[in-house]
């Protein structure tokens, strides 16, 4: 972390429903941040596309018209939140970044309101209602100052290890942002089941999901914060029954312990205070990184080994 301060760190995740309404959505979003730092937050994280439904359940060209730049009314309504209230706040943005090109973006704000830093959704599905590869172009690999675009933003409460949503399923992600030295893995999330499933499937689901993040924790040593949201959006289409989103946000230590963790129906914010400097002690006991043969990885670099 920045500065001499490694006093605890309290953070929130924003659990909410969105709605058709950018402008009713963003309301929900600050009515809940406002509370968030009423009760100490510093560190507020808001869910994937928090201020639109889920419009990635169907292809739809007219969706394209939600697309804001970076500058744009929303990141700019969120800059004013954050300096208002003096905290780092991270924000989720379907961002328009020139004719044709749109991207799924998280944008960090630091305590004066200025942009910390983004970064674009690097691992793009597309699935049966995840619609992804239509609207949102991948990452850059790098930016073009050369840094690579699995870089943590830094802040004044730390280095962020900024992922999104897709991205959590790939351990690669987050190592990547652990060697760069980031100090809190972050992932905005838009996740639900189809509402025709199986309990017993949609229970393996939401286990798969909240394991392999608390697998990232433990692997890399370090906190995460997963914010997902809740509720059930229909499909515009009409072709299914839509996506319950399944909530289950969560806030884990980095040994993949529960700090705080919401249920799967309310919107809630999550609160947790994080140890500075956890992380350093655990990393002298299990010397993951110490440990890594770099001298023998380097097959993962291909799609398979045939």
């Amino acid at each position: 972390m920045t500065g001499t301060n490694r006093s605890a760190l309290n953070v929130a995740a924003i659990q909410q429903a969105s709605s058709p309404d950018k402008a009713a959505s963003l309301a929900t979003s600050e009515m809940l941040i406002r509370q968030a730092v009423s009760e100490g937050a510093q560190l507020v994280v808001l869910q994937e596309l928090h201020a639109t439904l889920y419009f990635c359940q169907t292809e739809d060209t007219s969706v394209f018209e939600l697309a804001e730049p970076i500058p744009g009314p929303t990141s700019n309504h969120l800059s004013a939140l954050a300096a208002e209230l003096d905290i780092v706040l991270v924000g989720s943005i379907f961002e328009r970044r020139m004719n044709g090109v749109y991207h799924n973006t998280a944008v960090v704000f630091e305590r004066d309101g200025t942009i910390a830093g983004i970064y674009r959704k690097m691992h793009i599905p597309d699935d049966p209602g995840f619609y992804e590869k239509f609207y949102f172009t991948p990452g850059d690999a790098s930016f073009n100052d050369g840094r690579s675009g699995f870089t943590p933003i830094e802040t004044s409460v730390g280095k962020l290890g900024v992922l999104v949503c897709w991205d959590q399923w790939y351990p690669e992600a987050a190592r990547l942002m652990a060697l760069a030295g980031a100090e809190i893995l972050i992932y905005p999330t838009a996740i639900g089941w189809d509402t025709t499933d199986e309990a017993e499937e949609q229970a393996r689901q939401l286990e798969a999901w909240v394991t392999v993040q608390r697998g990232h924790a433990v692997a890399n040593n370090l906190p995460v914060i997963a914010p997902n949201r809740v509720g059930t959006e229909p499909d515009p289409s009409g072709q299914s029954a839509g996506i319950r989103f399944w909530g289950n946000s969560f806030i884990c230590g980095p040994q993949g312990e529960f700090l705080a963790r919401a249920d799967d129906r309310s919107e809630s914010i999550l609160h947790a205070a994080i140890d500075r400097n956890r992380s350093e002690s655990i990393r002298r006991i299990w010397p993951y990184l110490r440990d890594r043969r770099i001298d023998a990885y380097s097959d993962i670099l291909k799609r398979v080994r045939d």
